[in-house]
């Protein structure tokens, strides 16, 4: 049976650590056909990477390539050549053996990445089936020409269409089995997937490039078999996170879910990210907190009318005020993310987005405010950002990072307009403060134990913050 070693480069921690999800799936699915290691770089960040390597001995690596930056232009930090310098070039050391990139980062810049490290094959998209088609070609002595998805040196073998596994058929992450998920327990989480595609049409998003535009639903059976096993596994001191690009689209399958769990008497903590105010309700809301959320994640973007139109977000400013209404309505901690910039953008917009933030969302949820907007190729922000000539059709991508402005909201207005409004509002918090000084997260911790708080960890960190306003401190 031929080697296959799996490498997670991310080692970005902030705002939690988040487990190798895509490697996993791939472990899980291919576990009957190769013998397969997994080494994951979060905590190690690559140092036992080579000894690793040669006790294994593969016969192929794959390299999975999450972020290529950290999306905030004021203090950026660029991902992929950390990942070249800290795991791909080291591994060469050790070994002759064909390199795998993949991951959503190199979905997005393939052509680009492969030229930086010199890897031998690349997968687009979706990895499981293309994954193991590639394998199967190289392992047989054959060029993998014809795959979807397949990069090699001389360039794309056959173009990435989007829409790929039928998710009930494969198997579900195992994550804990895949890897060491203890390192986790404390301040991150199980990642689960419901779905694949995103039909929406915001202008600067990538998921609908990477995934498809069609959506591909599991099952609630198979979402909540996942979560029981691990239960079991694990015990029920562990968060779980929904990490689908919108948990509540299309409408009726996470109320769906949640009514699953709620039947099978599962008792667990969860969380999601990207709830869309297009398509919630007392229903939604009251399912998901029987289920048992004790966090979400709300992405409106805009309370501009003008700029939710120009950005495509498909729901209204009514949407969003009843959202927030039915947040406070159920009690549910949330965390509002607003992003400023985009077409359209100017100071009279801005000033919407704070009157709304300001009269209907609780002081005591946490508002992320971050400007520009990255522009990823192919996306229609990318089309937006050649119209306006703010690039050219050879403007790389990749690095620098690149991101629109507004004309009339431009960087510095921005965040000098941003760093205003959070003097004036204690739960607003500027993009490039996202992580918490070390003293702070010290405090929170110390809080939560003495205090036995079940809360999100925002919440005590938002409790830390205004004190320490309230003293001078920040």
């Amino acid at each position: 049976m031929k080697k296959l070693l799996l490498v997670g480069t991310n080692t970005e921690k902030a705002p939690y650590p988040v487990p190798p999800l895509g490697i996993c799936l791939i472990a899980s699915f291919l576990k009957h056909s190769y013998d397969i290691r997994i080494y994951d770089g979060m905590f190690d960040e690559g140092k036992s990477l080579g000894s690793l390597i040669r006790s294994f001995n593969p016969d192929f690596i794959g390299f999975s390539i999450r972020n290529v930056d950290n999306m905030v232009p004021e203090r950026p930090v660029y991902y992929v050549e950390n990942v070249f310098r800290n795991f791909i070039e080291p591994a060469r050391k050790h070994t002759g053996v064909p390199f795998i990139l993949g991951g959503t980062a190199f979905t997005m810049f393939p052509r680009e990445i492969m030229e930086l490290t010199g890897a031998e094959y690349g997968v687009t998209g979706e990895g499981e089936e293309t994954m193991e088609a590639l394998l199967h070609r190289l392992a047989s002595g054959l060029e993998p020409t014809g795959i979807q998805g397949v990069w090699t040196r001389k360039g794309l073998s056959r173009e990435h269409q989007g829409d790929g596994l039928e998710l009930n058929v494969g198997p579900h992450s195992e994550i804990d089995l895949n890897l060491d998920f203890k390192p986790y327990t404390e301040r991150g989480v199980y990642s689960i997937q419901t779905k694949r595609g995103c039909a929406l049409r915001c202008v600067y998003c990538s998921y609908p490039l990477i995934e498809g535009r069609h959506y591909r639903l599991r099952t609630p059976e198979s979402v909540v078999n996942e979560i029981s096993d691990a239960v079991q596994r694990l015990g029920e001191n562990v968060t779980f996170e929904f990490v689908d690009s919108t948990f509540n689209e299309p409408r009726g399958h996470a109320e769906a879910i949640c009514r699953e769990l709620i039947r099978r008497k599962i008792r667990v903590r969860l969380r999601t990210m990207g709830v869309n105010p297009r398509n919630t309700g007392k229903e939604l809301f009251g399912l998901m907190k029987e289920a048992g959320f004790v966090q979400i994640d709300v992405t409106p973007d805009s309370a501009s009318l003008t700029v939710i139109k120009n950005l495509r977000k498909g729901f209204t400013l009514e949407d969003i005020r009843r959202t927030a209404i039915l947040i406070k309505e159920y009690d549910l901690p949330s965390m509002w993310f607003f992003l400023f910039g985009g077409p359209g953008e100017n100071r009279k917009t801005f000033n919407e987005t704070l009157a709304f933030i300001h009269d209907h969302v609780n002081p005591e949820d946490l508002v992320y405010l971050a400007a520009g907007l990255r522009i990823y190729p192919g996306t229609p922000l990318h089309g937006i950002a050649l119209k306006e000539g703010c690039i050219t059709p050879e403007t790389g991508l990749l690095n620098p990072s690149l991101f629109y402005f507004s004309k009339e909201s431009n960087q510095s207005d921005l965040k000098r307009w941003i760093m205003d409004a959070c003097k004036e509002q204690a739960n607003l918090l500027p993009s490039w403060e996202a992580s918490p000084p070390a003293e702070m997260m010290k405090e929170a911790v110390m809080l939560r134990e003495s205090a036995g708080l079940r809360e999100p960890m925002f919440r005590s960190l938002l409790r830390i913050r205004k004190e320490w306003r309230k003293n001078g401190r920040l």
